[in-house]
């Protein structure tokens, strides 16, 4: 497999990356995870506007699904070619209402529904193109997923957004690469079951005994740095922060 970081700030795009958005590559078969700001335009840079199988959205917080309003116009107003064929598109119950709302003014109350298949998520395992997807249920404040990929023998799994679960760490267990969110600095906020910091996706990422650490969604304010650092204290095998357009072969 082939994981190309296309954004990974949280909260709102920084300088230097859009929201978190994650494309998974096999087989010529292409997945994204999550499409927060400033995702559809990065995406370009990797792949073409109409290149993609399917679409994975952790949750429906804006800085992981809002661009997804951009790529509804890419793909429902397409003149060249005519209007796209329904792409699936895994998400939350609600998602269709949550970006119809957010779009406010689409054709018919229905429209994103013609080029966007939904498929509303659960914990479960299922086979989506070449890859065996399994979904859980994390610690949000909103309904969210954190999503474990596998072919060929391999595996990455992406947290989304959560705070410290159980079902993270199932999720997690032996995979080869864990893309992991660090929003909070350890020892300065201490929200339960909204989001880990440095030292807890560490954390998990040793008692999982992953193969790879790559901490992502670092909001503006935090220092990501520091989060490494954290993580560090606790997981002794690899890891990195994520950076846009870091590619690695999984």
């Amino acid at each position: 497999m082939k994981l190309t970081v296309v954004g990974c700030s949280g909260s709102f795009p920084s300088a230097d990356s859009a929201c978190s958005s994650y494309l998974v590559e096999a087989d010529g078969f292409r997945l994204l995870l999550d499409m927060g700001n400033g995702a559809l335009g990065e995406l370009q840079r990797h792949i073409g506007l109409y290149d993609l199988d399917a679409i994975f959205l952790s949750h429906l917080h804006a800085d992981h699904c809002i661009d997804m309003c951009g790529y509804f116009v890419a793909r429902y107003y397409r003149h060249e070619g005519g209007r796209c064929d329904a792409i699936p598109v895994y998400a939350p119950e609600g998602a269709e209402q949550r970006l119809t709302t957010a779009y406010a003014d689409t054709p018919s109350p229905t429209s994103m529904s013609e080029v966007f298949d939904f498929h509303t998520l659960r914990s479960t395992t299922f086979q989506l193109g070449p890859f065996t997807v399994r979904t859980e249920k994390v610690c949000h404040p909103v309904e969210a997923y954190g999503i474990r990929v596998e072919h060929g023998g391999r595996s990455l799994t992406y947290s989304g957004d959560t705070g410290v679960c159980e079902a993270l760490h199932e999720l997690a267990d032996g995979t080869d690469l864990f893309l992991c969110e660090a929003s909070f600095t350890h020892g300065k906020e201490d929200i339960p079951a909204l989001h880990l910091n440095g030292r807890e996706a560490g954390a998990q990422a040793a008692r999982a005994d992953v193969g790879r650490l790559v901490l992502t969604h670092i909001p503006p304010w935090t220092d990501g740095e520091q989060n490494l650092a954290d993580a560090r204290e606790v997981y002794r095998g690899p890891s990195e922060l994520a950076r846009p357009g870091a590619v690695y072969e999984v």
